[in-house]
């Protein structure tokens, strides 16, 4: 995580620091992360980075999450993308518990529900925006013409029909980071996890390609957990939820 935590106070907080029972009743999350726990060790001092973070995200939901920079904001997207394993709580994935899951199927659970944006658009340098996009369609199974169809339809959607053949270095940051965007979305994931998204944009890039995530979390029905230290975007979001002391609070953001 990069850049200055927000001074903004909220104006209400909750709490969610509480483990969440499964109801199939009701509509169920896209995920859900309940009373992770996360410790690491340097040398005899114990930092206990997660204390019980818990939440819900619903399907074409999109939460913003807040807190100052080392507050584990990175260390919960991992967690919540299956790139880590908590000490102990449980990770929910359309309704799986996938805590316990083995290495393999935890790589295939990446690769098919979840999708990752990060600050810096981490594209492969050699290949065009397209391929770009289709290359983790082609890791899933899907058929080269399938997959080709599957992202010029998301590239055209976020404005790059005439730059689908165009290599990263050839595109503007802007550019860059809505093929990432393609990209995550590739798959059709029930999850998207970005950090910093736009953080590496100019205000104005940086607004144009929030509002076109947006469009595209509403349109897909995906559940978006958003890493950032904007607090104008955060506002922007359909939740805000400030990691502080290990847990997840609800906060309102004062306009």
């Amino acid at each position: 995580m990069t850049g200055r935590a927000s001074s903004d106070k909220p104006t209400h907080m909750r709490d969610h620091s509480k483990a969440i029972t499964l109801d199939q009743t009701t509509a169920i999350p896209n995920l859900r992360l309940a009373d992770i726990r996360r410790t690491y060790h340097q040398g005899p001092r114990a930092i206990h980075v997660l204390n019980g973070a818990s939440t819900d995200l619903m399907p074409g939901e999109a939460v913003a999450l807040v807190g100052p920079s080392g507050a584990g904001k990175s260390t919960l997207l991992h967690i919540a993308g299956l790139l880590e394993n908590p000490d102990s709580g449980m990770v929910f994935v359309d309704n799986r518990n996938c805590a316990d899951l083995p290495d393999r199927e935890r790589t295939r659970m990446r690769r098919s529900e979840i999708g990752f944006i990060y600050q810096f658009h981490q594209l492969l340098p050699e290949f065009s925006a397209l391929e770009n996009v289709v290359i983790p369609q082609l890791i899933l199974g899907r058929d080269k013409n399938s997959a080709e169809e599957r992202a010029h339809e998301l590239l055209t959607g976020l404005g790059l029909a005439d730059r689908v053949r165009h290599r990263p270095s050839e595109l503007s940051g802007g550019e860059q980071q809505r093929t990432a965007i393609a990209r995550a979305l590739a798959n059709n994931p029930k999850i998207i996890l970005a950090d910093e998204p736009t953080g590496n944009l100019d205000p104005g890039t940086s607004d144009r390609v929030f509002v076109q995530l947006m469009d595209l979390i509403r349109n897909s029905g995906v559940s978006a957990l958003i890493a950032t230290h904007n607090m104008q975007l955060a506002r922007d979001m359909d939740r805000v939820l400030r990691l502080e002391d290990g847990q997840l609070h609800e906060i309102q953001i004062p306009a």
